[in-house]
This record gives structure tokens, C-alpha cells and sequence, in this order.
């Protein structure tokens, strides 16, 4: 598959062209370090190297190329991550002061996007199976409950938005979930951040959403793909859910898209067109054959596939204590919290990789202490609200300690982050039960309204 994004700013790195324009380094390096080699690379909005949120030319095309790869009707480039992507499906779907039905598992850009756009939330409590507020399984017949209980309200509901696969790595019913969302002539929006790979990965439990009903989608390529911190892609299941989304874009990006990170995206569609089938096919084979033998002393979640995710707390470990054991071997994790551990691999994963992953894993069921299973708290009660995501974001605030919140208002959410799963969101009443669930994700101080 052709690069034309790469292709044309190859050739200018290797041209004499004086660099009468930005960026200021002009291609070279102050010293010797990474950006020696990087810096030729680096441009901006030049003659013939087309523009981001006006693309006709070559990014237009690699948009294209990456369309057709991932069986979209328009997929579209992002610079600035999936909250770039997030906040733009949202402007494009919701129009101010209507209502969006949303997962509560949801990454806080959905709220900044919420805050931005002027937008009210009726919230999906997922079911917490495992006791993390990261996870949960979605229904539905939740969905079609609270659409209609929504409305009965006399809430304007625009659409529906979902994050599936979540943090843990478990993934939601699309088709039932879209067939309730289409039948009320709404839009699903789902964050794929996750599961850019799953389009790849030819696993029939875990299809990408775009694949199975959902009408926007956005994915963050770097998080699975080989692509630059901040390259995402925004996917669109019909052409004319995709109207005016360059100029959407624009309201909330940076006018200097970075070309190193459009690179990396427009190299990844080669890399999808020619290698990554086979690549990921080979890190899910050894990964299942690693999550069986791993099975018999730690408890394995059941997630999409490039997904490790150790139920830590079913032996009377923690996953912080794991994670911090992991990395006296030499492995860093993408996420841990008191219940859970996750690691991450994808198509560019070694065997080797794994195998050391499998051993120090071994290794540490024996090294770490072993209490009695924790049985986490699997509920979380839905807090009364006083005013607005947006009201509360901008109502005078203070910081006070999580053990006098009870009865107060929640200016900012309150997030556990990584990942940013808000615990309480803003307008909230925090209640009693809330004080250890904060302290549980260490959060011990809270903002709230004055």
C-alpha cells in the first residue's frame, strides 16, 4: 500500500530546500541527541503536504487508504489523541443541552467533552462484576431503560455512548446495544480506544464495534497499533454521520497537527495492508497458551485478546502489589488498582516478551504474600445530583480532605488515573459510601463546590 503522507516528507528531508518557515528547529538538531535523525522529518502545512482539517491531498488520501483497511464509510486522522476524536463525535451527535446516555466507565474526556459542549449525562450503572469501577458488563435492556427513563423526564437524548473494550479488557454487546440505540433513531457512539487492533485480530468474540453496529467510532492507534503517541483515528459507519467532521475537528484541535504522528499513521496502513494479520495472529496464539498454563495459579479475566488482566485480589493479592513486583523484574504494566492487574501486548509483542511475562507472573505467585481473598465491593449506589456537569465545572471550588466530603457538592470529577474513570463526576452529591471507594483508588483529596 503506498505512504503518501511519508512518501512526500522523505523526499523533502532529502531535498536542499532552505526551511524559510516553521517549525523552528529547521530540520536539524541542536546536538546529537534523538531529534537529530527525527527533526528532517518534522514539518508543518506546506506547499504540497496538504492540511489536516482541510485535507484534499495527501492526508486525504492516507485517510482513505485507512478507510478501505478498516471497512469504514470515512476514517479520519487525529493528532491530538481519541480526546480529539471524542470530543468531535460528541459535537457532531449532541447538540447543546440535549442529553447523551453514557456508560458511567467512561474516560474523562467524555466529560471535558461534556463540559465544552454544554451537554447533560443519564448515566448507565454497568454491572461491576469484578469489583473494579474501571469494568462492567452493559446490557441492552439497560440501555432501552434508561433511554426511556430519559425521556419520560423529558430529556432530549441524542444519542448513546459506550466504551467497550474497557479498561480490563472486557467488551460490550454491540449488535444488542445498537439494535436498542437504532430502534429510538439514535446514534451509537462507541470509545474503541482500545481495540484499534481488534479489526486485525480475526477473533469473532471480539469484532470491531464498526463491524457490528456502531455508528462512530474512535480508536487510539498508538495504544495497540505501531503508531506515535497521539495518533488516533475517528471511523464512521455511514458517509453522512461524517459531515462537516474536518471543521468539527477544528474547533478543538491544534492548528499544527504534528506530521511525525500523520506519519506513523500513514506508515501503520502499510503495515496493516501487508504483515499485521499474521503478526497478531502468532502474540493471541502465545498468549492464549500463556493465560491456560497462568490459569493455575492466578485468576485470569476472560478479555479481548491482546489483553492480560490478572483478578488479583481472588488470591488476596493486590494489583498494585503485583504491578510494583513485576517491575523489580523488569516489566511495567499499563494498569493496576487494588483488585486488578493489566498487561498489554500487540502485534509487535515478542515470543520472548511473553515468556518472560509467564515466568516473573510464576515467580511472583510465590514471592508475594498471600492473605485471604478480598471480596470486593461489586455495587456502586447512583449519586443524587445538584447541578450540571458544565455548572459544577465552573462554579467556585475548593480542595478539602475525601473524609469531610459526604453531603458536599463535586466540582471536578474525581478520577482514578490512569485511566481516568471518574469515581464521582461533577454536580454530584458525595455520599458515605463514597469515602472508601476514593480511598480505595488512594484518593484522598477531593475539589468541591463552595
Amino acid at each position: 500500500m503506498d505512504t503518501p503522507i511519508y512518501d512526500f516528507v522523505k523526499a523533502y528531508a532529502q531535498s536542499d530546500t532552505i526551511r524559510a518557515h516553521m517549525p523552528g528547529h529547521k530540520g536539524r538538531a541542536a546536538d546529537n541527541s534523538v531529534f537529530a535523525a527525527l527533526n528532517p522529518y518534522d514539518i508543518t502545512e506546506i506547499h504540497g503536504a496538504d492540511s489536516l482539517f482541510e485535507a484534499s491531498g495527501i492526508i486525504a488520501k492516507s485517510e482513505e487508504n485507512a478507510a478501505r483497511l478498516f471497512g469504514t464509510k470515512k476514517t479520519v486522522y487525529s493528532a491530538g489523541g481519541s480526546t480529539l476524536c471524542i470530543q468531535t463525535m460528541l459535537a457532531l451527535s449532541a447538540p447543546p443541552r440535549s442529553t447523551v446516555v453514557a456508560a458511567r466507565n467512561c474516560h474523562r474526556a467524555f466529560l471535558s467533552a461534556c463540559i465544552f459542549l454544554d451537554l447533560d449525562v443519564e448515566w448507565i450503572y454497568p454491572v461491576y462484576e469484578s469489583g473494579s469501577l474501571v469494568s462492567g458488563n452493559i446490557t441492552g435492556e439497560m440501555v432501552e431503560l434508561t433511554v426511556s427513563r430519559a425521556k419520560a423526564r423529558r430529556k432530549n437524548v441524542s444519542c448513546v455512548y459506550i466504551t467497550s473494550p474497557d479498561y480490563l479488557g472486557k467488551a460490550q454487546n454491540i449488535p444488542e446495544i445498537a439494535e436498542v440505540c437504532h430502534r429510538n433513531n439514535l446514534r451509537l457512539l462507541t470509545d474503541n480506544a482500545h481495540g484499534a487492533y481488534l479489526a486485525f485480530a480475526q477473533d469473532r468474540n471480539y469484532p470491531h464495534p464498526i463491524a457490528c453496529g456502531a455508528d462512530i467510532c474512535c480508536d487510539s492507534a498508538h495504544k495497540t497499533l505501531p503508531v506515535l503517541t497521539g495518533g488516533a483515528y475517528l471511523h464512521f459507519a455511514k458517509a453522512e454521520y461524517a459531515d462537516n467532521v474536518k471543521e468539527t475537528m477544528s474547533l478543538f484541535g491544534s492548528t499544527s497537527p504534528s506530521y511525525l504522528i500523520l506519519q506513523s499513521l500513514d506508515l501503520c496502513n502499510r503495515y496493516i495492508s501487508e504483515k499485521i494479520k499474521g503478526d497478531i495472529s502468532a502474540v493471541i496464539s502465545a498468549l492464549d497458551e500463556t493465560k491456560k498454563r497462568l490459569s493455575k495459579v492466578w485468576s485470569i479475566e476472560n478479555t479481548e485478546p491482546a489483553k492480560l488482566t490478572i483478578f488479583a485480589a481472588d488470591s488476596g493479592r493486590t494489583g498494585i502489589a503485583l504491578a510494583h513486583q513485576l517491575r523489580n523484574e523488569g516489566i511495567e504494566c499499563e494498569y493496576a488498582d487494588s483488585t486488578h492487574t493489566v498487561l498489554m501486548f500487540s502485534s509487535l509483542s515478542s515470543a520472548e516478551d511473553i515468556s518472560r511475562t509467564e515466568k516473573a507472573l510464576i515467580a511472583a505467585d510465590q514471592w508475594l504474600p498471600r492473605r485471604k481473598a478480598i471480596t470486593p465491593k461489586t455495587e456502586f449506589t447512583p449519586l443524587e445530583r445538584a447541578m450540571t456537569i458544565r455548572q459544577a465545572a465552573f462554579a467556585p471550588s475548593e480542595t478539602i480532605p475525601t473524609e469531610k466530603c459526604v453531603g458536599r457538592i463535586c466540582a471536578k470529577a474525581v478520577s482514578c488515573c490512569p485511566p481516568g474513570i471518574a469515581a464521582v463526576v461533577g454536580g454530584e452529591f458525595f455520599s458515605a459510601e463514597c469515602i472508601n471507594i476514593l480511598k480505595s483508588y488512594s484518593i484522598y483529596n477531593v475539589n468541591v463546590v463552595k
